[in-house]
């Protein structure tokens, strides 16, 4: 997949949260967490990862992954906080990310398990980095996880198989 039509996505899945909050959604990252997150935020930047837009749930500790990672790369990509990432499952999610802009060139989403794990497995077409799907196969999508997909589809028509796995990261907590 190469050319100016190819797209870059990179799912999320939150970061290391406190198990007790007044409720699920207020959970807030563990200091792991948010060195997990800063961490995966300089993965991206080494590898040249820039946003051009980022989709993150509402739910707090997915908010403070994004501000973790962002700062952490350098970037000053505003987010869009979304509610209805908060308890998507796989096709609503699928929805969301489809209504994406479609001059953004890449998109980071931040959300939750089991649906970021289900969406890269679902988005891989199987014929990316053999190291990168290994990985991602054996050690599942635990918090802080990541995975950069190449996708040559518009946004419109992202769905199971459009997306080429480029890479796959798991930060030290």
């Amino acid at each position: 997949m190469t050319g100016e039509d190819v797209r870059r996505l990179v799912l999320v899945r939150h970061a290391t949260a406190a198990a007790t909050a007044p409720s699920d959604h207020a959970r807030t990252l563990t200091s792991q967490g948010r060195a997990d997150a800063a961490e995966a935020g300089r993965w991206l930047h080494d590898r040249g990862v820039r946003p051009d837009a980022a989709l993150v749930s509402d739910a707090t500790r997915a908010v403070q992954t994004w501000e973790q990672v962002a700062a952490g790369a350098g970037w000053s990509c505003p987010a869009a906080h979304s509610a209805g990432l908060y308890a998507a499952g796989a096709d609503s999610a699928f929805d969301l990310l489809r209504d994406t802009d479609a001059g953004v060139g890449c998109l980071v989403v931040v959300g939750h398990n089991p649906t970021m794990a289900t969406l890269a497995e679902l988005v891989d077409d199987g014929e990316g980095d053999a190291d990168a799907t290994t990985s991602m196969l054996t050690r599942g999508f635990p918090p802080a996880a990541l995975a950069v997909f190449s996708v040559a589809v518009p946004w419109s028509g992202l769905g199971p198989g459009t997306g080429r796995l480029e890479a796959f990261h798991v930060g030290a907590g």
